[in-house]
């Protein structure tokens, strides 16, 4: 992989594992200093690990995104330390209970939305003056297809993401006139993640895409000069 994105500082979140994982590994080898943050610092750890071990440059930091406390000190700790932030993905999320409409546990999509909306919105707070800093600034968020074709039982997490991209997308209506950051949204369709075992438990996950695949394609949608606002579909 060449190193496109050498010098650059990326933040992803939910880069414990799975899809957050492989992107953030991605950007590591083509250069890019990368802050991995997610709830276990254990699994941190092992991403840092294989970033160092592959001669990439990481630092984790463990926090939960549902605080909203957390992300402003870890956007002032960033701050004093970088000028600028050149990519954030924010790919953190739950699934919660896969049920129909009128059984949703309000306590459970209270938690669903916390993490999969709100969180994100004060990422977005808490890093614009960064990402506006960079003269390349990229701000990736990632959905679901769900959110945008709604479909029987998924309708809670359909909703968190159908929310978020409308907000990511209004976001990125907002910074349309500035030359950074430009913002995309991301649907990495069926890979073998945790989070898609937990919905289909039957799958056998080698016949789908694997979450180096969406890395793969996260990585060639950075170095292209996409128009804010873009929408990239993973195909197999």
């Amino acid at each position: 992989m060449s190193r496109a994105f050498e010098g650059r500082l990326a933040l992803v979140t939910g880069a414990s594992r799975g899809i957050g994982a492989a992107i953030a590994e991605a950007l590591a080898e083509s250069g890019a200093h990368v802050v991995l943050t997610a709830r276990t610092a254990a699994d941190l750890e092992a991403v840092e690990s294989r970033i160092h071990e592959a001669g990439g440059s990481a630092t984790i930091a463990p926090l939960d995104l549902t605080d909203g406390d957390s992300i402003a000190k870890l956007a002032v700790a960033m701050g004093e330390r970088w000028d600028a932030l050149d990519i954030l993905v924010l790919n953190a999320a739950m699934l919660g209970s896969i049920g129909p409409v009128a059984t949703i546990d309000g306590k459970e999509f209270n938690k669903i939305l916390t993490l999969n909306l709100l969180a994100n919105q004060a990422m977005i707070a808490a890093f614009d003056p960064m990402l506006r800093k960079s003269p390349q600034g990229r701000l990736l968020a990632v959905t679901s297809s769900v959110g945008r074709n709604p479909r029987a039982y998924w309708g809670a997490y359909g909703a968190s993401k159908a929310a978020l991209e409308t907000l990511v997308l209004s976001y990125a209506d907002e910074v349309r006139s500035f030359p950074s950051p430009k913002v995309a949204i991301v649907d990495p369709g069926a890979t073998a993640t945790l989070m898609r075992a937990q919905a289909f438990p039957g799958e056998d996950q080698a016949t789908i895409k694997q979450p180096a695949d969406v890395a793969q394609a996260v990585m060639a949608l950075l170095e292209s000069k996409f128009e804010t606002g873009y929408r990239l579909v993973v195909e197999r």
